[in-house]
């Protein structure tokens, strides 16, 4: 036998050999194993191992390195076991992972826990037994009458889990209970271990082999069961689906148990024929996801897509990474589409990443068509076990193409040939919590460094990153102005809120102009887009007497009013309680609500509109796994006239009959204390102005505002980004903003609002120290103050982008936050830091 060397094993005299172990826990190190003896000649790195962490616990590691040398600070302890006969992460992702924990500040070990679905990760579970001294010699102690329940249970069933304890109690937790019996010595917990991952598992019939091999077997067979026409039935319905004489090896695979069950057949009869030897029962494990077939693509490119392709191939000759500019409708999808089959052509892995789990649903109905099964989706709607599979998928080779959202960067590629980042200029590509706060666009173009693969970044309003890094010519740049068919650009019109309350024409917080073109597209049959980027019914209550508004008990928020549930409920805790009917400051009866999300919209509508079948979308109304998908569907079906929605309607959906959008209060989006906040509104309201008239008929696009001459809408109706970019960076560069310097954002939390304002000046303190030229603001309370009982604190420091700075200040910045960790009284204080914020 051999080790990982080559060097033959001698039990006595060889060297140990030790794996470092990646584990899921927040702590900047990987963790020395030993390596037994018996798992030498398979393990090597990215093998999942059961180990021991600590006196208790039992996690699920990722092999990183096997070396030969012991920990000095500690005794190794041997790993448990080795959980598969293959790596499921290979040595390219590891490195990943490195750089991931390196550039967002956090450990490894968070970016294993971001990076694996759960599904791969074992988690122990706590269960009781008897102690076998109790159980020989009995005891002292006084028991209660729901302790010796328990103990009767174990006496019959040998173990119990906690959970299965508050069950027998009908308690919601029996964890007193338990430690009351520990605490007496009569019962030991233990850990064992459960595998969240199981394969779907199909049951099947098939012939006997007799009656296949031997058709004068069957022939005597039917013979034997003319008297018995229930278990004929049965076997001529297998024979018609399974035809056996054509090709006897189709019997091997036989039927699946369910088709003939409910077919209406005799179930008693087919446990008949199974028990009699005339059928065999067995199980096969199955994929989650339909079997599609691949269909030749039809896809025909117009002369300007032509042209736009050949430019990206030609600009692929000299750059890594091409930001494709196209206009709403410009059919950036087709071009997607050609460049992904030629990189799967070739040979290499495809990964089409996009924004938001409302984007995938009509994205991949369209994909699919094309690509079939050799294309796997990835996101969080997704069940662990449906995950789990297109990572193994990943790893088979049975998908070279995956669609997926900002986790899929995580999946184990081993050959990326291209990286497409759809609507790149998302926010939703962002990681906010836990960490690692990583940018999803940012760590794929590091990917596909590692893998020496294409990016194309895609989108009709780039992020001013992007845009700047492709006029610094650091990534290429193609452009497509023109929309895709004999489809035009929409018609923008702004509506003045102002002046038409002025005129008495505003109706239920809706401009005449919109009320006319909503009218107008339901007379002609058309379908209607509205835009408001606020869930809920109203963003508060007010008493109309002493201004008593009602905020959240732990967080500096308001309650927002959802009437679906008649509740209060705060956005950042989940924090609910019930409608108020009078004002506990002042007792009047006088409360009114303010403002409008999408739940009054919806509400409005129907009042102005009442032949309109009118729908909504937002997080309340999508929380199920096909909420989306449902939705989308009945709305492109035709079945709803008028579709309420905050961003998730922005996102590049292609509806056909759209021929209207409105934004109700755009204002909302663009007076908002954030440098960033011009970009934003210019990128949703052009977003979803977009979704207007996407085929022959011309939509038209209106615009809702108290100040319809500010500058930002005049460039959105001009469709001049240009300029509007040109404009803005005027003021970034002024104040030293992104993209021309690096922001990482510092947050203090903690329970007491003096010791999370102290932690943070402390801080600002020590940070004054490091070497490097930077600018540091704050600390300053956070635009929220206090959420989930935590006050909030923040420090934004920014660095020049070239050369070492952030580097160097991210090495000391760590040796600060271990120095605060240290200080007794910054324990408690938690610390988030948070690169490149958006």
């Amino acid at each position: 036998m051999e080790d990982l060397f080559g060097n033959p094993i001698d039990d006595k005299t060889s060297i140990p050999i030790f794996a470092d172990v990646i584990l899921p826990v927040p702590i900047p190190w990987m963790f020395t194993y030993m390596v037994p003896r018996e798992m030498e000649p398979i393990i090597g790195i990215g093998f999942r191992v059961i180990v021991q962490f600590g006196t208790r616990k039992i996690l699920t590691g990722i092999v990183g390195k096997i070396h030969q040398k012991p920990p000095k600070e500690y005794d190794a302890k041997p790993l448990l076991e080795l959980l598969d006969n293959q790596p499921m992460v290979n040595p390219l992702q590891i490195k990943f992972w490195h750089w991931i924990a390196d550039y967002y500040c956090c450990h490894i070990g968070e970016v294993m826990n971001a990076a694996l679905p759960s599904g791969m990760k074992l988690n122990s579970e706590s269960r009781l037994q008897l102690n076998p001294t109790f159980q020989d010699s009995g005891s002292d102690y006084p028991i209660d009458e729901r302790e010796k329940i328990i103990l009767d249970h174990l006496e019959t069933e040998g173990e119990l889990t906690f959970e299965a304890c508050g069950k027998i109690l009908e308690l919601k937790s029996a964890h007193h209970i338990i430690k009351s019996l520990v605490a007496k010595e009569m019962v030991l917990v233990y850990e064992q271990l459960k595998e969240k991952f199981t394969p779907k598992i199909e049951n099947r019939i098939r012939l006997s082999a007799l009656f296949v091999s031997d058709k004068s077997a069957l022939e005597a067979l039917f013979a034997k069961l003319e008297s018995k026409p229930k278990q004929e039935e049965i076997i001529l319905k297998y024979l018609q689906q399974v035809p056996v004489y054509k090709d006897e090896k189709i019997n091997h695979e036989g039927l699946d148990k369910k088709l003939l069950t409910e077919s209406g057949i005799s179930v008693n009869s087919l446990r008949t024929l199974i028990k009699n030897g005339i059928f065999e029962e067995f199980t096969k494990i199955i994929s989650r996801f339909e079997n599609l077939p691949t269909n030749p693509d039809t896809l025909s490119l117009s002369p300007v897509q032509e042209e736009a392709l050949n430019q990206i191939k030609e600009a692929y000759k000299e750059k890594q990474t091409v930001l494709l500019h196209g206009i709403t409708g410009s059919g950036k999808t087709s071009l997607y589409i050609k460049l992904v089959q030629e990189v799967m052509d070739s040979g290499s892995q495809v990964l089409l990443l996009l924004p938001e789990i409302a984007l995938t649903t009509q994205m991949v109905n369209r994909l699919t068509k094309v690509f079939g099964n050799k294309m796997g989706v990835f996101h969080s709607k997704y069940s662990d076990n449906e995950r789990v599979e297109v990572w193994q998928g990943v790893i088979q080779g049975r998908f070279q193409f995956v669609v997926g959202v900002r986790s899929a960067v995580f999946l184990p590629f081993d050959s990326l040939g291209l990286i497409i980042i759809d609507e790149e200029h998302e926010t939703s590509y962002k990681q906010h919590d836990p960490a690692p706060r990583y940018h999803a666009r940012d760590t794929a173009i590091m990917l596909a460094y590692l893998h020496q693969s294409k990016v194309l970044l895609g989108s009709a309003t780039p992020s001013f990153e992007s845009y700047y890094n492709a006029r610094q010519k650091k990534y290429g740049l193609v452009e497509l102005n023109l929309r895709y068919g004999e489809a035009q650009l929409p018609h923008f019109h702004m509506a003045d809120i102002l002046a038409d309350k002025k005129k008495n024409l505003l109706k239920l917080d809706t401009t005449r102009l919109l009320r006319e073109k909503i009218q107008e597209a339901l007379n002609n049959q058309e379908q209607v887009l509205i835009f408001q980027n606020r869930r809920g019914y109203a963003p508060y209550i007010n008493c109309e007497d002493c201004s008593w508004v009602l905020e959240c008990d732990h967080c500096d928020v308001s309650l927002t009013y959802h009437q679906f549930g008649e509740e209060m409920r705060c956005h950042y805790c989940g924090f609910k309680q019930k409608v108020p009917t009078s004002c506990p400051a002042c007792g009047s009866n006088n409360l009114v609500t303010v403002g409008q999300g999408t739940e009054k919209i919806e509400e409005n509508l129907a009042m102005l509109f009442p032949e309109a079948r009118i729908a909504r979308m937002d997080l309340d109304t999508t929380r199920s796994k096909y909420g989306y998908q449902n939705l989308l569907e009945n709305f492109s079906a035709g079945n709803v006239d008028i579709l309420v929605g905050t961003q998730m309607i922005t996102k590049g959906l292609d509806f056909g009959n759209v021929t209207v959008v409105g934004i109700v209060d755009a204002d909302r989006l663009l007076y908002f204390p954030d440098f960033r906040s011009g970009e934003r509104a210019f990128q949703q309201i052009t977003q979803v102005a977009g979704r207007a008239g996407r085929r022959q008929k011309t939509g038209n696009v209106i615009i809702q505002s108290r100040k319809p001459d500010h500058p930002i809408y005049q460039s959105i109706l001009s469709g001049d980004y240009r300029n509007f970019y040109l404009q803005e960076m005027g003021e970034r560069q002024q104040f030293f903003y992104p993209p021309l310097v690096k922001n990482i954002k510092i947050t203090s939390k903690h329970k007491e609002f003096k010791t999370a304002e102290t932690a943070a000046l402390h801080l600002k303190n020590l940070l004054q120290a490091i070497p490097v030229k930077k600018i540091i603001l704050g600390p300053e309370k956070g635009l929220i103050g206090k959420i989930k009982n935590q006050y909030i604190f923040e420090l934004l420091i920014k660095l020049d982008k070239n050369g070492q700075a952030p580097p160097i200040f991210k090495e000391h910045l760590k040796l600060v936050l271990e120095e605060l960790a240290a200080a007794k009284a910054f324990k408690s204080v938690r610390f988030i830091i948070d690169v490149d914020p958006v």
